[in-house]
């Protein structure tokens, strides 16, 4: 058995990014920038009012007339002379000539003619051109993932279309005669399959598109058969049929095919069964048949790699510091992930309350947990009140 990290590493450095494709602005949110966005304005555009008031030279005393006024998007033709103001709103252009902005709380207007109470200092109230960026600056750059704050930003340099990365197409296979997509027929002794909607909903969540496969039997034939249809995909997911028993057909099926495999079983619980291969030029990652094994290790190296394909690091998911709520006995050689609920205590410290049993079928256990407690190899027992190590998937959306 290899470690996760080694896994992770292995499964990464097969992965290249996908290729760039041009969209809307107005559809961009939450892609990934495969190219830097350059200003193509500067903004303000022009010197423009901060506030409303009156633009005129701070070196002026003593009244001033009021030659005209500039509401924004209608500038003021004219120049502004000694002696001479310009009524403006926030945003419109300040006219030549004029050096500041006397806010209209400071001035007393009777008919055209203003008398400045409180006197503004030189450039006061005014945005200067390009104050927040230039026609040419570098406003985002390629690698970014998108929030509405980088649209509003991007619609500002007037950018109506970004060019991003192409969601990646991972295909996902569910095996084994006992199971049955949601609403189909169940056979006799079998069972519901979640795996399929589940990891189709963590792909999208992770800025892929998913393809579900229809479910593939127990035989080599149709599992060859099901696998190659997704030839065109930028990677292929399997669950179930990773482990040792009789019916575990997905690596001897693909072989015939020529997968390559690269490894086979990890050190983790929930789990262990994890594979990964090539099947030509098609990455493959074989999940476990459980669901909760599925998930985590969706998790743990799905989401990384869907992350390398949009070009990003794909890191390991960050953890937290908790205080778990209850003892925890001993851990094996395997790198332990324990379904948990998390609270803020009065301290406002976060705590972790261990799920009562963390078997690796139960979904409704996983799907009221707000992360998992990792419990490294060999760690030592701890009693409740002690500090671990807490992946947040309500954090990461999952």
């Amino acid at each position: 058995m290899i470690s996760i990290d080694e896994a992770r590493g292995r499964i990464l450095e097969g992965l290249s990014p996908t290729g760039a494709e041009t969209v809307a602005l107005a559809e961009a949110q939450g892609r990934i920038l495969a190219a830097d966005i350059t200003a193509r304005v500067s903004n303000p555009p022009a010197d423009v009012s901060a506030m409303d008031g009156y633009a005129l030279l701070a070196a002026d005393t003593g009244p001033r007339e009021v030659i005209g006024e500039a509401p924004a998007g209608h500038p003021f033709p004219g120049q502004v002379g000694a002696g001479q103001a310009v009524r403006l709103f926030t945003g419109s252009f300040v006219p030549d000539g004029a050096d500041s902005i006397a806010i209209q709380e400071d001035c007393t207007r009777l008919g055209t003619t203003l008398t400045v109470n409180e006197s503004p200092r030189p450039g006061q109230h005014i945005r200067r051109k390009g104050q927040d960026f230039a026609a040419g600056d570098v406003m985002i750059t390629a690698g970014a993932r998108l929030s509405p704050r980088h649209i509003g930003l991007i619609a500002a340099s007037n950018t109506p279309w970004v060019a991003v990365r192409r969601r990646p197409e991972v295909a996902i296979l569910a095996t084994g005669d006992e199971i049955a997509l949601p609403g189909d027929p169940i056979p006799q002794g079998g069972i519901v399959s979640s795996n399929a909607h589940a990891l189709a909903a963590l792909v999208r969540a992770c800025g892929g598109a998913p393809l579900i496969l229809p479910i593939a039997a127990d035989n080599r034939n149709a599992i060859a058969t099901a696998a190659l249809s997704a030839r065109r995909c930028d990677l292929l997911v399997t669950t179930g049929g990773a482990s040792v028993g009789d019916h575990d057909l997905v690596a001897s099926a693909l072989a015939e095919q020529g997968m390559v495999l690269d490894f086979w079983k990890i050190a983790m619980r929930p789990g262990k069964p994890l594979m990964h291969g090539r099947l030509g030029d098609l990455p493959l990652l074989g999940l476990p048949g459980n669901p909760v094994s599925a998930y985590l290790c969706a998790v743990l190296f799905l989401k990384p790699a869907i992350e390398k394909l949009l070009g990003l690091p794909g890191h390991a998911p960050t953890p937290v510091a908790a205080r778990v709520t209850a003892d925890l006995p001993e851990n094996d050689l395997r790198f332990d992930h324990l379904r948990c609920r998390l609270q803020t205590a009065e301290d406002g410290t976060l705590e972790a309350i261990p799920a009562a049993r963390q078997d690796s079928s139960m979904m409704r256990t996983l799907a009221i947990s707000d992360g998992v407690i990792l419990r490294p190899p060999f760690a030592k027992a701890l009693s409740a009140g002690a500090k671990v190590n807490v992946l947040r998937l309500d954090f990461m959306g999952l």
